[in-house]
């Protein structure tokens, strides 16, 4: 009798051969290559995302040197400046973060494409990592280009290189897991624009950026310390001048137990894939 030939199903997938590496319960190759393209994405338009900024801060030191004049103008015991350098430098640094995460997600949403991010075998906490690692590398080299140019055009040093790299990185997390939310919750472009334009340019403006909040009357002096960007900012002067509106021990701690809720908020959105179809 002849053998009985079976009809052979699809054969088992070699996860290995697709690509999904693991060590332990980590897709490393996922992660790596959802980050990978992140940091692509926007390396592709060098000249808009890094060069533009270093511009924008180059603009905005140009103005105010030429309206308060050489030598005239200091703010807690500092060139007036020299006072301004780290606020533009953190400035520059919260909006490129924040930008870099919410049009990566906004725009997949746009145009359909999101599937091809969601589909992937990438836990909410890969993808969550994923797209951190673009926030943080864009945040990264906007802040040495600019942080460079303030050392060359106002001569002051970094004082604690520590302090300044630990607040430029809860910036670059903060404002990350931020635009993740925000790029969650916007269904287009023109509500993004509405986030970026009403919530996120007058927190970077209004921390501490071009002032010192001692010089605000009440009750805005207090409700200053109550937002977080004001301490990524009075973090970032400290780290460069030695000298700050509030004890940088407590901006650090409120920095970082921001980080953490708004990261357990992102991760959760990721997790139950909130809002994240078109």
């Amino acid at each position: 009798m002849p053998p009985t030939i079976r009809p052979q199903g699809p054969a088992t997938p070699d996860l290995h051969a697709m690509g999904v590496r693991r060590f332990g319960r980590v897709n490393w190759l996922g992660l790596q290559t959802l980050a990978l393209r992140e940091v692509m994405r926007f390396m592709a338009v060098w000249q808009q995302t890094i060069f533009a900024p270093l511009m924008t801060a180059a603009l905005f030191v140009l103005i105010f040197a030429l309206a308060l004049g050489q030598g005239r103008g200091a703010v807690m015991g500092l060139p007036y400046l020299v006072f301004l350098g780290p606020g533009i430098l953190m400035m520059t640094v919260i909006q490129n973060a924040f930008a870099n995460t919410s049009s990566s997600i906004t725009a997949a949403k746009v145009q359909g494409n999101i599937v091809d991010t969601l589909m992937p075998p990438l836990s909410a906490g890969e993808l969550l990592a994923g797209y951190l690692a673009g926030s943080v590398v864009r945040a990264g080299l906007v802040g040495t280009v600019i942080g460079t140019g303030m050392i060359l055009v106002t001569g002051q040093g970094i004082s604690h290189p520590g302090w300044t790299l630990a607040f430029v990185a809860l910036a670059a997390l903060l404002l990350g897991g931020l635009g993740i939310l925000a790029g969650i919750l916007a269904q287009k472009f023109d509500q993004m624009a509405a986030i970026t334009n009403f919530v996120i340019t007058p927190l970077s403006f209004l921390s501490g950026t071009f002032y010192s909040v001692d010089a605000l009357p009440e009750p805005f002096r207090t409700l200053s310390h109550w937002n977080p960007v004001f301490y990524l900012i009075d973090g970032a002067r400290y780290g460069v001048t030695g000298v700050s509106d509030a004890p940088v021990w407590r901006g650090l701690l409120i920095c970082a137990g921001c980080v953490a809720a708004v990261l357990w908020l992102a991760w959760r959105w990721l997790k139950t894939g909130y809002r994240m179809k078109a």
